[in-house]
């Protein structure tokens, strides 16, 4: 009887976990695979949804980088001509596109072997950009390493990273998830290892989301809540440390706790005061396309950390929200796929994909959270949005990631090899 039971139980979750698989991809179930591809005409390699929204993002982005950069040509720190950004913008996402090509057309298996040479060369990139003559400085922080076609933001390139790696840890480790010793300590010194390279740059906004990506992924991946928040609290711990023993960062909190303090307004607060004001100028509909005043050489990094702002000034709450849904669309599309992918027994590749949607939406958040000002003040930039060749290439290499493991599970629903 109890067999019975357990058999009809066991039937039920399998019953449930198909239609969860034709909830996410309609009309799939019975479309012909053939050489391990899916037939074209008959369903699709990928979710057009993802391509769509990266799309629909990265056009935008474009327009608001030309609309928020073209005041810098008058700007004596750049004196630059009106489509300087703009052009290394758009140069910047070819190069990034067609990376993005290479690794979507790379099998998962294959980055799973590659996880462990890949977080070697990462870290030994972070040493490098410290050494002095390789790493390139800019504004007392270092963090770039200088390539004939641009230069690398190495910590752009650990976040990738830091998807994989992390991903192949929790497979490898499924079976010590519940301890501390085994299946947390080893990623802990690795992250810890990192975290502090990244901090001598200095920057711990990189430092956040490498540390959020690995937790993220590992909690996915079944790690003991109890440990997970206890590791919650010990990184809100040292981040508070940091701050408070960081004079130039306490500074910076005290100024978020009170941007409207006329010492602050002009100090420490000024890209905050400035973002706010550009964001109430913006009102439902904004100032229109171009209209921004803030972006005028008054609000500091607005092509880039502050690009949020240039949007709600000139696209009002609406374009605002329009945005954040696109986000939205976006990480729930990462969730979903790599769900689905855990059915299916890929549990790297659906720990990538996870991985992804947490490293998007963290980053989303945070630089929200400043430009709004429920965050203090830190430089990160709107992922597939705001000015950065690093940032772009990284981000769009992460979304295709995300796109491979999508194409693998409709190959593999079909009885397809892969």
């Amino acid at each position: 009887m109890l067999d019975r039971l357990r058999g009809r139980l066991a039937r039920r979750r399998k019953d449930e976990d198909a239609l969860r698989v034709e909830a996410v991809y309609p009309n799939e179930m019975s479309t012909p695979v053939s050489g391990g591809r899916l037939m074209r005409g008959r369903s699709l390699d990928f979710d057009w949804v993802v391509v769509a929204v990266v799309s629909l993002l990265l056009g935008l982005g474009t327009v608001m980088v030309y609309s928020a950069s073209i005041s810098l040509a008058d700007s004596p720190k750049y004196g630059t001509s009106q489509t300087y950004f703009l052009t290394r913008h758009l140069f910047s996402l070819a190069i990034s596109l067609v990376a993005a090509y290479g690794v979507y057309h790379v099998p998962m298996r294959v980055w799973l072997r590659l996880a462990k040479p890949l977080g070697v060369l990462a870290v030994l990139l972070l040493v490098l950009v410290l050494v002095p003559g390789v790493g390139v400085s800019v504004n007392g922080s270092r963090r770039w390493i200088r390539f004939p076609f641009m230069n690398l933001q190495v910590s752009e390139f650990t976040k990738f990273v830091a998807v994989i790696f992390a991903s192949y840890f929790t497979l490898t480790r499924q079976d010590y998830m519940h301890s501390f010793r085994k299946g947390f300590l080893p990623m802990a010194l690795a992250v810890g290892a990192v975290a502090a390279l990244l901090i001598v740059q200095p920057d711990l906004g990189a430092t956040i989301v490498v540390i959020a990506i690995v937790m993220g992924v590992l909690f996915v991946g079944g790690l003991s809540y109890k440990i997970f928040f206890l590791m919650v609290a010990a990184v809100v711990g040292l981040v508070a440390s940091m701050i408070i023993w960081t004079p130039w960062r306490l500074s910076r909190v005290v100024a978020y706790l009170d941007p409207w303090n006329e010492e602050n307004v002009l100090g420490k607060a000024y890209q905050l005061s400035h973002s706010l004001i550009a964001l109430g100028r913006g009102e439902i509909f904004g100032a229109g396309l171009g209209g921004s005043v803030e972006k005028l050489n008054y609000l500091p990094e607005a092509h880039t950390d502050f690009i949020f702002a240039v949007i709600g000034e000139e696209l009002g709450f609406v374009g605002v929200v329009v945005v954040l849904f696109l986000y939205y669309r976006l990480i729930r599309s990462a969730f979903e796929i790599g769900r689905i992918a855990v059915k299916m027994d890929n549990v790297f590749s659906g720990l990538v994909a996870q991985g992804v949607g947490i490293w998007i939406g963290v980053q989303v958040c945070i630089n929200v959270g400043v430009a709004t000002g429920l965050l203090p003040t830190k430089g990160l930039t709107l992922p597939l949005m705001s000015y950065g060749g690093s940032a772009i290439l990284s981000t769009l290499c992460g979304i295709a990631l995300l796109l491979r493991v999508d194409h693998e599970n409709r190959v593999l629903m079909h009885g397809g090899q892969i």
